[in-house]
């Protein structure tokens, strides 16, 4: 980290001189002296005071959760969503404890609320070492549960927006419990995301007991009152998964991610990246399957293109290029459970021989 000598005046005044010459030199380099630009712009408005306060937090808080989570990067992550209110002794706590225990065999680290009931138990799974708690100052009792308070991983938000969108935009995957207003409200904003492509594709699971209708009888509202009104389409209802324990829900975490790796817009073509290579037939199959998704030409296997050299360690693995249409974020989340689908049968011709 650079060390930078900003309690004086002329330290300020140096920083802000050495971004300014640096301008042209590289994107970050930009980027910096846009954001003093911005910072100029406040002033130059004239914004009245609690602008003021409520931008400067936000932006604190941003960098702030940005730098925690910086060094963790390259490790995927699942967010845990849950009532607070749950007690220790619910089934559905236990629930929560083994399936972040497990999550963490798979090499996952967990993301929730730092507060208790369900996301105490998220924290308890996993182990401190291997979580992060984003709690949140609310005019009633939030404190971080013992288990993450004393962390270096754990980030107090003042506001909402700054907290979710870290949520969301640091995690690999999303788990939902029972839960109040808070919990839907996280739920659907994932849902939203992931159906307008705001978030790139990931998993979405409920977690519900096997004696249980808790996201059942959601579900059937859904299917009622948002399919049956033609307020969404049926290919959105592949954007989340409901599941009976939590075997089955680090299940699908993992087999998410078993074929798919990731994916990147560069400029009009989305790239996807793989783990393994898919075969000719393969590719015939996600063209005649998929060409909806395709605004001119075909999904085409490719190298990774010029502008992805900012991302070395992913340069040599497998990937599907195309002119995606920017609108059927469902119909794109079923073609990477198809594309882990023709991953596992790869597998299973390799074990065969």
């Amino acid at each position: 980290m650079t060390e930078m000598k900003l309690d004086t005046l002329e330290g300020v005044l140096h920083e802000v001189e050495m971004i300014c010459r640096a301008q042209g030199v590289d994107l970050n380099s930009r980027l910096y002296r846009q954001l003093i630009i911005e910072a100029l712009k406040f002033k130059r408005d004239d914004l009245d005071t609690l602008d003021l306060k409520i931008m400067s937090r936000a932006m604190d808080e941003f960098r702030y959760a940005a730098r925690v989570f910086k060094p963790y990067r390259s490790i995927r992550k699942v967010s845990i969503f849950g009532s607070a209110r749950t007690p220790e002794d619910d089934p559905y706590y236990a629930l929560a404890v083994d399936f972040a225990r497990m999550l963490v065999q798979e090499k996952f680290m967990v993301i929730t609320g730092a507060a208790s009931g369900i996301m105490k138990a998220g924290n308890v799974g996993a182990g401190a070492e291997n979580s992060f708690g984003a709690n949140i100052l609310l005019p009633f009792e939030q404190g971080a549960n013992e288990i993450i308070a004393d962390d270096p991983k754990l980030i107090t938000f003042r506001y909402f927006f700054t907290r979710k969108l870290f949520f969301l935009m640091e995690a690999h995957g999303v788990a939902l419990f029972p839960g109040g207003f808070g919990t839907h409200d996280e739920g659907m904003e994932t849902l939203t995301l992931l159906q307008t492509g705001k978030e790139s594709p990931m998993p979405l699971v409920l977690m519900e007991l096997p004696d249980d209708d808790y996201w059942e009888s959601w579900d059937q509202f859904i299917r009622k009152q948002l399919l049956g009104r033609g307020l969404i389409s049926e290919d959105d209802l592949c954007l989340y998964k409901i599941v009976h324990s939590a075997e089955e829900g680090v299940a699908w975490m993992k087999h998410y991610y078993s074929t798919y790796h990731s994916m990147r817009k560069v400029r009009d073509r989305l790239v996807i990246r793989l783990e393994k290579q898919l075969t000719k037939d393969h590719i015939e199959e996600l063209n005649d399957t998929f060409d909806g998704l395709v605004k001119k030409g075909k999904i085409q296997k490719s190298n990774a293109l010029p502008q992805e050299a900012d991302q070395p360690d992913l340069l040599d693995k497998p990937r599907l290029v195309l002119n995606y249409n920017d609108r059927d974020a469902g119909r794109l989340n079923l073609m990477i459970q198809t594309i882990n689908e023709m991953g596992l049968s790869i597998d299973g011709n390799a074990k065969s021989e």
